[in-house]
């Protein structure tokens, strides 16, 4: 539900503020005077912060704090992490900016997704009374209510619920901060995550992975398996990487990269019926069908063939995207299945399945691809996953 907590996210939000000061300006004494704190505090947040990361931020010269390679690449995280942070912190009241503590922001992202101190303090591992006093002492220094009360639950404003999803991508960019790091000095931190949709786990994931093995022997790779819609959510909280599988209408805050065209198929089992006759188009309407859920583009694409046809839809339908379920209920029955053809083409080529030729299955093209976050700055490690799945595609192009 959260971010891994890493060394960089153990840092207190003061402490990383005071290093972003040291940042812009090179200097203890303008960083302190800035923060209006005094030097050996700005002192003592670099040493910690340095001390947890196990590398040095910054040279120090004569002339001033000059960055080392560890430290611009932390510099490019935590500016995008407060950048993400301060101003949803802001909008619900400026003060924040000076008094919010990851403590309470963590609090507050656990009751916002549970809806309920209860859960949320069974979810950190802490006793309800820590989490409520984190979000009592957060909401007074807000000066508003930050939760709608029922015998439902707890109902975050939508306020709340923009901070919530603001903090997620602002931890995400501390722990990907400490992954840059470590990949400066040869050691492999982080991890990779991707929300896979059905014919990415069938067909692209497996080549991928092991082509990202070769150059990543030891980092963590997650597969999240869910509706798009659901892994939509995670991507755009950060608990996601990227999206593989079957493009949908652009959105503003993804961007998209087609890496192979899709064509849909009919298939059905060699015996069926179906594949000892030719049969007008119509005879498609008279079957019982295993087909794509509502809502995705699969399914789009069924119902626009029977009406590109001037033909009714038919009713009687399997709902699955599972293509070992899709493969058992035709080897057993007379549905006809409505599939990805690549997706299907392993089974077509040993013979399980049979690829009916009705033309109404022509111009179902869908375009395959990589979705992420429009403002993502990936890691080198996740560059590399992207430019694995990449190859992947040109392999089965040249197949």
């Amino acid at each position: 539900m959260h971010p891994r907590r890493g060394q960089m996210m153990k840092a207190s939000l003061r402490h990383l503020r005071l290093l972003l000061a040291l940042i812009e300006t090179g200097s203890v004494t303008l960083a302190a005077a800035q923060l209006h704190v005094t030097q050996p505090a700005v002192s003592a947040a670099l040493q910690g912060i340095e001390t947890a990361l196990g590398t040095a931020l910054f040279d120090r010269r004569p002339k001033g704090l000059i960055l080392t390679p560890a430290g611009a690449a932390v510099a490019l995280r935590l500016r995008r992490a407060l950048g993400l942070l301060d101003p949803a912190l802001c909008d619900l009241n400026p003060q924040l900016k000076r008094t919010a503590t990851l403590a309470q922001l963590t609090a507050l992202i656990a009751v916002t997704e549970c809806e309920s101190f209860a859960a949320a303090a069974r979810h950190l591992g802490l006793a309800q009374p820590s989490v409520h006093r984190a979000l009592r002492q957060f909401e007074a220094a807000a000066g508003r209510s930050l939760f709608e009360r029922s015998a439902k639950g707890m109902t975050a404003s939508r306020a709340v619920r923009q901070l919530a999803t603001a903090t997620r991508l602002a931890l995400t960019e501390l722990e990907q901060a400490e992954a840059d790091v470590a990949d400066l000095s040869g050691r492999e931190v982080g991890r990779v995550v991707i929300g896979a949709m059905p014919l990415s786990r069938s067909l692209l994931l497996g080549p991928a992975i092991a082509r990202f093995r070769g150059h990543w022997s030891a980092l963590p790779i997650r597969i999240t398996e869910g509706h798009y819609d659901d892994l939509a959510e995670s991507l755009l909280r950060g608990e996601v990487d990227m999206l593989v599988g079957a493009l949908r209408p652009p959105l503003p805050d993804f961007n998209q990269e087609i890496l192979l065209q899709d064509a849909m198929a009919i298939v059905a089992r060699p015996d069926h019926p179906l594949a000892r006759i030719t049969a007008p188009a119509v005879e498609l309407t008279r079957w019982p069908w295993v087909v794509a859920g509502m809502g995705t583009p699969a399914r789009d694409h069924f119902t626009a063939m029977f009406a590109a046809a001037q033909l009714p839809c038919p009713t009687r339908l399997v709902e699955t995207g599972s293509m070992t379920l899709l493969c058992d209920v035709l080897g057993r029955t007379d549905h006809l299945g409505f599939v990805s053809a690549l997706q299907a083409r392993r089974d077509i080529a040993n013979g399980r399945l049979l690829r009916l030729p009705y033309q109404t299955a022509q111009g179902t093209l869908r375009p395959i691809g990589l979705t992420t976050r429009r403002d993502w700055h990936p890691t080198r490690a996740q560059n590399d996953m992207i430019a694995a799945l990449r190859a992947a595609v040109a392999e089965i192009a040249s197949d």
